[in-house]
Protein backbone atom coordinates (compact mmCIF):
# COMPACT_ATOMS: atom_id res chain seq x y z
CA UNK A 1 0.00 0.00 0.00
CA UNK A 2 2.70 2.38 0.68
CA UNK A 3 4.19 1.86 -2.83
CA UNK A 4 0.84 2.38 -4.64
CA UNK A 5 0.49 5.88 -2.24
CA UNK A 6 4.14 6.90 -3.36
CA UNK A 7 3.27 6.75 -7.14
CA UNK A 8 0.10 8.39 -6.46
CA UNK A 9 1.76 11.74 -4.99
CA UNK A 10 4.39 11.38 -7.34
CA UNK A 11 1.55 11.57 -10.83
CA UNK A 12 -0.18 14.26 -8.86
CA UNK A 13 3.16 16.14 -8.78
CA UNK A 14 4.52 15.56 -12.00
CA UNK A 15 0.21 16.82 -12.96
CA UNK A 16 0.83 19.72 -11.03
CA UNK A 17 3.74 20.75 -12.54
CA UNK A 18 2.58 20.02 -16.46
CA UNK A 19 -0.36 22.89 -15.23
CA UNK A 20 2.30 25.63 -13.59
CA UNK A 21 4.18 25.21 -16.77
CA UNK A 22 1.22 25.85 -18.57
CA UNK A 23 0.32 28.82 -16.39
CA UNK A 24 3.86 30.25 -16.57
CA UNK A 25 5.00 29.31 -20.12
CA UNK A 26 2.05 29.64 -22.80
CA UNK A 27 4.05 29.27 -25.32
CA UNK A 28 6.08 26.45 -24.71
CA UNK A 29 2.91 24.06 -25.01
CA UNK A 30 1.16 25.97 -27.46
CA UNK A 31 -0.87 24.10 -30.69
CA UNK A 32 1.87 24.12 -33.51
CA UNK A 33 -0.70 23.25 -36.30
CA UNK A 34 -0.56 26.69 -37.77
CA UNK A 35 3.02 26.91 -38.60
CA UNK A 36 3.33 27.46 -42.59
CA UNK A 37 3.87 24.33 -43.92
CA UNK A 38 7.28 24.29 -46.32
CA UNK A 39 6.44 25.33 -49.43
CA UNK A 40 6.84 23.50 -52.86
CA UNK A 41 8.91 24.12 -56.07
CA UNK A 42 8.43 23.18 -59.56
CA UNK A 43 11.01 24.01 -61.92
CA UNK A 44 10.00 22.87 -65.74
CA UNK A 45 13.20 22.04 -67.75
CA UNK A 46 13.59 22.88 -71.57
CA UNK A 47 10.88 20.72 -73.38
CA UNK A 48 11.98 18.05 -76.09
CA UNK A 49 10.13 17.92 -79.32
CA UNK A 50 9.41 14.91 -81.35
CA UNK A 51 7.52 14.29 -84.55
CA UNK A 52 4.66 11.55 -84.07
CA UNK A 53 2.39 10.00 -86.29
CA UNK A 54 2.43 12.21 -89.46
CA UNK A 55 -0.79 12.02 -91.86
CA UNK A 56 -1.13 13.66 -95.18
CA UNK A 57 -2.80 17.14 -92.98
CA UNK A 58 -1.85 16.90 -89.43
CA UNK A 59 1.52 15.96 -87.70
CA UNK A 60 1.55 14.43 -83.90
CA UNK A 61 3.75 16.73 -81.77
CA UNK A 62 5.05 14.77 -79.02
CA UNK A 63 6.53 17.09 -76.08
CA UNK A 64 8.68 15.20 -73.16
CA UNK A 65 8.22 17.36 -70.19
CA UNK A 66 10.17 17.19 -66.91
CA UNK A 67 9.73 19.06 -63.92
CA UNK A 68 11.90 18.82 -61.04
CA UNK A 69 10.52 18.92 -57.86
CA UNK A 70 11.72 20.21 -53.97
CA UNK A 71 10.17 21.04 -50.78
CA UNK A 72 6.82 19.95 -49.73
CA UNK A 73 3.68 18.39 -51.74
CA UNK A 74 2.52 20.31 -55.23
CA UNK A 75 -1.10 19.72 -54.76
CA UNK A 76 -3.74 19.03 -58.10
CA UNK A 77 -0.80 19.68 -60.37
CA UNK A 78 -1.78 20.40 -63.99
CA UNK A 79 0.55 20.87 -67.64
CA UNK A 80 -1.04 23.07 -70.66
CA UNK A 81 0.82 22.36 -73.85
CA UNK A 82 -0.87 25.45 -76.44
CA UNK A 83 0.10 25.34 -79.69
CA UNK A 84 -0.02 29.26 -81.72
CA UNK A 85 0.60 29.29 -85.11
CA UNK A 86 3.88 30.96 -86.05
CA UNK A 87 2.73 32.80 -89.12
CA UNK A 88 -0.71 33.55 -88.32
CA UNK A 89 -0.59 33.75 -84.69
CA UNK A 90 -3.81 32.03 -83.97
CA UNK A 91 -4.11 28.94 -81.52
CA UNK A 92 -3.94 25.65 -83.51
CA UNK A 93 -4.56 23.41 -80.71
CA UNK A 94 -4.34 23.52 -76.25
CA UNK A 95 -3.67 20.53 -74.38
CA UNK A 96 -3.73 19.63 -70.98
CA UNK A 97 -2.84 17.18 -68.89
CA UNK A 98 -3.06 16.49 -64.74
CA UNK A 99 -0.48 14.95 -62.70
CA UNK A 100 -2.15 14.79 -59.25
CA UNK A 101 0.08 15.63 -56.69
CA UNK A 102 3.52 15.55 -56.86
CA UNK A 103 5.43 14.66 -53.27
CA UNK A 104 9.07 14.38 -52.60
CA UNK A 105 12.71 15.56 -53.82
CA UNK A 106 12.65 13.80 -57.22
CA UNK A 107 12.47 14.34 -61.15
CA UNK A 108 9.13 13.86 -62.49
CA UNK A 109 8.71 13.09 -66.21
CA UNK A 110 5.51 13.43 -68.54
CA UNK A 111 4.77 13.78 -72.41
CA UNK A 112 1.96 15.31 -74.01
CA UNK A 113 1.33 14.74 -77.64
CA UNK A 114 -0.27 17.89 -79.70
CA UNK A 115 -1.59 17.39 -82.96
CA UNK A 116 -1.65 20.23 -84.93
CA UNK A 117 -1.48 20.97 -89.26
CA UNK A 118 0.96 19.71 -91.32
CA UNK A 119 2.05 22.85 -92.36
CA UNK A 120 4.42 25.92 -91.41
CA UNK A 121 6.17 26.53 -87.87
CA UNK A 122 4.37 26.39 -84.12
CA UNK A 123 5.59 28.36 -80.83
CA UNK A 124 4.80 25.44 -77.88
CA UNK A 125 3.79 27.46 -74.71
CA UNK A 126 4.33 25.30 -71.43
CA UNK A 127 2.64 26.43 -68.16
CA UNK A 128 2.80 24.18 -64.91
CA UNK A 129 -0.17 25.11 -62.68
CA UNK A 130 -0.72 24.57 -59.00
CA UNK A 131 -3.94 24.25 -57.60
CA UNK A 132 -5.21 26.42 -60.59
CA UNK A 133 -2.45 29.22 -59.55
CA UNK A 134 0.37 29.50 -62.69
CA UNK A 135 3.51 28.77 -61.08
CA UNK A 136 6.13 28.21 -64.14
CA UNK A 137 6.17 28.22 -67.99
CA UNK A 138 8.31 27.52 -70.59
CA UNK A 139 8.23 28.13 -74.41
CA UNK A 140 9.81 26.50 -77.26
CA UNK A 141 9.34 26.40 -81.10
CA UNK A 142 9.16 24.03 -83.97
CA UNK A 143 9.49 24.60 -87.94
CA UNK A 144 9.37 22.80 -91.27
CA UNK A 145 6.31 20.75 -90.54
CA UNK A 146 5.28 20.76 -93.54
CA UNK A 147 8.62 18.44 -94.72
CA UNK A 148 7.57 16.10 -92.43
CA UNK A 149 6.74 12.56 -94.56
CA UNK A 150 3.38 10.83 -94.19
CA UNK A 151 2.76 8.06 -92.70
CA UNK A 152 6.32 5.42 -93.48
CA UNK A 153 5.52 4.03 -96.89
CA UNK A 154 6.71 6.29 -99.33
CA UNK A 155 7.83 6.58 -103.08
CA UNK A 156 11.20 4.48 -103.17
CA UNK A 157 13.51 7.31 -104.65
CA UNK A 158 17.00 5.76 -106.19
CA UNK A 159 19.50 6.94 -107.87
CA UNK A 160 22.56 4.49 -110.29
CA UNK A 161 25.57 6.28 -111.46
CA UNK A 162 24.24 9.94 -110.63
CA UNK A 163 21.27 8.93 -113.00
CA UNK A 164 17.34 9.25 -111.12
CA UNK A 165 16.00 6.24 -112.10
CA UNK A 166 12.05 6.50 -112.64
CA UNK A 167 10.15 5.84 -108.95
CA UNK A 168 6.91 4.05 -112.11
CA UNK A 169 8.42 2.37 -114.67
CA UNK A 170 6.21 1.20 -117.69
CA UNK A 171 6.20 -1.56 -120.13
CA UNK A 172 4.14 -1.88 -123.32
CA UNK A 173 2.49 -5.31 -123.50
CA UNK A 174 0.14 -5.03 -126.65
CA UNK A 175 -0.73 -2.32 -129.28
CA UNK A 176 -3.93 -2.54 -131.65
CA UNK A 177 -6.14 0.01 -133.27
CA UNK A 178 -4.17 2.96 -132.85
CA UNK A 179 -4.37 2.27 -128.59
CA UNK A 180 -1.29 0.51 -126.31
CA UNK A 181 -1.67 -1.17 -122.96
CA UNK A 182 1.10 -0.38 -120.29
CA UNK A 183 1.91 -2.37 -117.41
CA UNK A 184 2.74 0.32 -114.86
CA UNK A 185 5.10 -0.32 -111.85
CA UNK A 186 5.30 1.44 -108.71
CA UNK A 187 7.92 1.42 -105.99
CA UNK A 188 7.06 1.81 -102.38
CA UNK A 189 9.37 1.41 -99.49
CA UNK A 190 8.59 0.49 -95.61
CA UNK A 191 11.05 2.80 -94.48
CA UNK A 192 9.51 2.55 -90.79
CA UNK A 193 9.90 0.13 -87.96
CA UNK A 194 5.94 -1.06 -87.96
CA UNK A 195 3.94 -2.78 -90.99
CA UNK A 196 2.09 -0.16 -93.19
CA UNK A 197 -0.92 -0.90 -95.21
CA UNK A 198 -4.26 0.31 -96.05
CA UNK A 199 -4.04 2.56 -98.30
CA UNK A 200 -4.58 2.84 -102.12
CA UNK A 201 -2.47 3.83 -105.26
CA UNK A 202 -3.88 5.54 -108.10
CA UNK A 203 -1.90 5.90 -111.10
CA UNK A 204 -2.75 8.00 -114.00
CA UNK A 205 -1.85 8.40 -117.83
CA UNK A 206 -1.42 12.52 -118.21
CA UNK A 207 -1.21 13.57 -121.86
CA UNK A 208 2.24 15.68 -121.71
CA UNK A 209 1.25 18.60 -124.46
CA UNK A 210 -2.65 18.61 -123.31
CA UNK A 211 -2.71 17.28 -119.78
CA UNK A 212 -5.64 15.38 -120.75
CA UNK A 213 -6.12 12.08 -118.87
CA UNK A 214 -5.92 9.37 -121.00
CA UNK A 215 -6.54 6.04 -118.29
CA UNK A 216 -5.99 5.52 -114.61
CA UNK A 217 -6.65 2.55 -112.17
CA UNK A 218 -6.38 2.08 -108.70
CA UNK A 219 -4.92 -0.94 -106.82
CA UNK A 220 -4.96 -1.15 -103.14
CA UNK A 221 -1.72 -1.45 -100.70
CA UNK A 222 -2.63 -4.03 -97.71
CA UNK A 223 0.64 -4.38 -95.58
CA UNK A 224 4.65 -4.02 -96.13
CA UNK A 225 6.42 -5.12 -93.73
CA UNK A 226 9.15 -2.89 -92.53
CA UNK A 227 12.04 -2.26 -94.25
CA UNK A 228 10.61 -3.91 -97.53
CA UNK A 229 9.54 -2.44 -101.08
CA UNK A 230 6.31 -3.29 -102.70
CA UNK A 231 6.07 -3.12 -106.12
CA UNK A 232 2.52 -2.84 -106.87
CA UNK A 233 1.36 -3.12 -111.06
CA UNK A 234 -2.00 -1.63 -112.57
CA UNK A 235 -2.31 -1.30 -116.29
CA UNK A 236 -4.06 1.45 -118.23
CA UNK A 237 -5.03 1.23 -122.10
CA UNK A 238 -3.72 4.81 -123.77
CA UNK A 239 -3.71 6.12 -127.08
CA UNK A 240 -0.57 5.28 -129.11
CA UNK A 241 1.53 7.97 -130.70
CA UNK A 242 1.58 10.40 -127.75
CA UNK A 243 3.87 10.75 -124.73
CA UNK A 244 2.53 10.84 -121.28
CA UNK A 245 2.74 11.76 -117.58
CA UNK A 246 2.71 8.85 -115.27
CA UNK A 247 1.45 10.10 -112.01
CA UNK A 248 1.52 8.42 -108.89
CA UNK A 249 -0.78 9.21 -106.06
CA UNK A 250 -0.85 7.48 -102.41
CA UNK A 251 -4.17 8.06 -100.63
CA UNK A 252 -5.08 7.41 -96.61
CA UNK A 253 -9.00 7.34 -96.16
CA UNK A 254 -9.11 9.69 -98.95
CA UNK A 255 -6.12 12.04 -98.11
CA UNK A 256 -3.23 12.25 -100.15
CA UNK A 257 -0.36 11.26 -98.56
CA UNK A 258 2.77 11.39 -100.93
CA UNK A 259 2.73 11.67 -105.00
CA UNK A 260 5.54 11.07 -107.52
CA UNK A 261 5.63 11.11 -111.50
CA UNK A 262 7.51 9.75 -113.98
CA UNK A 263 7.37 10.17 -117.86
CA UNK A 264 6.41 7.33 -120.37
CA UNK A 265 7.69 7.64 -124.35
CA UNK A 266 5.01 6.40 -127.00
CA UNK A 267 6.24 8.55 -129.71
CA UNK A 268 9.91 8.41 -129.02
CA UNK A 269 10.62 11.23 -132.00
CA UNK A 270 9.78 13.55 -129.31
CA UNK A 271 10.71 13.01 -125.68
CA UNK A 272 8.63 14.03 -122.49
CA UNK A 273 9.92 17.43 -121.41
CA UNK A 274 11.53 18.10 -118.62
CA UNK A 275 10.53 21.94 -118.36
CA UNK A 276 7.70 23.43 -119.17
CA UNK A 277 7.90 24.49 -122.80
CA UNK A 278 5.28 25.73 -125.26
CA UNK A 279 5.61 24.25 -128.52
CA UNK A 280 3.39 23.44 -131.36
CA UNK A 281 2.34 19.42 -131.94
CA UNK A 282 -0.59 17.42 -133.65
CA UNK A 283 -3.09 17.12 -131.49
CA UNK A 284 -6.21 14.87 -131.81
CA UNK A 285 -9.11 15.28 -129.03
CA UNK A 286 -10.24 12.81 -130.46
CA UNK A 287 -8.30 10.16 -129.55
CA UNK A 288 -9.00 10.51 -125.76
CA UNK A 289 -12.70 10.50 -126.27
CA UNK A 290 -15.21 7.43 -127.31
CA UNK A 291 -16.67 7.52 -130.44
CA UNK A 292 -20.07 7.96 -130.35
CA UNK A 293 -22.13 6.92 -134.38
CA UNK A 294 -24.51 9.13 -135.76
CA UNK A 295 -27.21 7.85 -136.00
CA UNK A 296 -28.03 6.62 -139.81
CA UNK A 297 -29.99 9.00 -142.38
CA UNK A 298 -32.99 7.55 -143.72
CA UNK A 299 -31.91 6.40 -147.42
CA UNK A 300 -36.03 6.84 -148.54
CA UNK A 301 -36.68 10.58 -147.32
CA UNK A 302 -36.25 12.23 -150.44
CA UNK A 303 -33.99 14.92 -150.52
CA UNK A 304 -35.52 18.68 -150.92
CA UNK A 305 -35.76 20.18 -153.56
CA UNK A 306 -36.71 23.68 -154.59
CA UNK A 307 -39.41 24.87 -156.81
CA UNK A 308 -39.29 27.89 -159.46
CA UNK A 309 -42.76 30.28 -159.08
CA UNK A 310 -44.10 31.35 -162.42
CA UNK A 311 -42.35 33.59 -164.46
CA UNK A 312 -42.25 35.78 -167.68
CA UNK A 313 -40.24 33.00 -169.99
CA UNK A 314 -37.63 33.21 -172.22
CA UNK A 315 -39.32 35.02 -175.08
CA UNK A 316 -40.01 37.85 -172.63
CA UNK A 317 -36.56 38.13 -171.52
CA UNK A 318 -35.17 38.54 -174.86
CA UNK A 319 -37.91 41.33 -175.89
CA UNK A 320 -36.86 43.12 -172.98
CA UNK A 321 -33.12 42.86 -174.07
CA UNK A 322 -34.01 44.28 -177.04
CA UNK A 323 -36.26 47.04 -175.94
CA UNK A 324 -32.67 48.14 -173.91
CA UNK A 325 -30.58 48.38 -176.82
CA UNK A 326 -33.05 50.14 -178.60
CA UNK A 327 -32.96 52.78 -176.88
CA UNK A 328 -29.78 52.71 -175.90
CA UNK A 329 -28.75 53.37 -179.40
CA UNK A 330 -31.39 56.32 -179.31
CA UNK A 331 -29.81 58.50 -176.93
CA UNK A 332 -26.21 57.91 -178.65
CA UNK A 333 -25.54 61.55 -180.22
Amino acid sequence: MNLQRTLAVVAAVVVLGAVAVAALAPGAVADRSDEPVRSSYLTLQEPRVAAGSVSGETVELSLDLRLDHRGGPARNVTIEVQAIDRETGLVARTVRKDLGNITGNREVRTRVNVTVPREGGYRLHTRVYENGERIETGLTEVRGVDSLTPDSLEFHRFTSGGADLPVISYSPTEADDNRTALETRTWLTNRGEEPAGGLELVVRARQVESNLIADRATVRIDEVRPGRTATPTVELDVPSNYNYYLDGILLRDGVIVGSATSGAMLDPSRPVPENTTREEVEFDAGDFTSETPEPPRDRDTPAPTVESGPGFGIAVTLLALLAAAFVAHRRRP
